[in-house]
């Protein structure tokens, strides 16, 4: 049985994922993500790219110091499910028109009473993403 009540903070940390990071906020999404913070994106092959925090990271900060425009927050939150001090959200984004849309699985967890994103792994919406969920760059690094 699932609990249909969003815990508000975990609904406040969601949002602020989706609206600081399409903004490349970096100091906001330093402050959103565990120290130890693994993204995993599944292309349309099964091969499964792994990205580290400051890797993923250093993406956001590359595209907002090359000018690029902020990103869609295009999101629906699909599902939560919270057991003690985690939880796993499941939401629909798309990062761009010319994204493809993706299905993110958000792991999160309790540290000193914050909720944080411990993991994100980001797999096809039907038609697939091929590893690929950013827009492409408009500008150069």
């Amino acid at each position: 049985m699932t609990d249909t009540q969003i815990d508000p903070a975990i609904a406040a940390l969601i949002h602020d994922v989706v609206h600081v990071g399409s903004a490349y906020d970096i100091e906001g999404m330093e402050r959103l993500y565990t120290p130890d913070q693994i993204f995993l994106v599944l292309g349309s092959d099964g091969h499964v790219a792994r990205v580290r925090r400051n890797d993923s990271i250093a993406e956001f900060r590359s595209r907002r110091d090359a000018g690029e425009e902020p990103l869609s927050t295009e999101h629906r939150v699909l599902h939560v499910e919270q057991q003690g001090d985690h939880a796993t959200a499941l939401l629909y984004r798309r990062m761009s028109p010319e994204a493809p849309p993706a299905m993110y699985e958000l792991r999160l967890r309790k540290d000193s009473g914050t909720w944080m994103v411990a993991g994100e792994t980001v797999t096809p919406w039907p038609g697939g993403i091929d590893g690929n969920f950013l827009p492409p760059r408009r500008k150069a690094a």
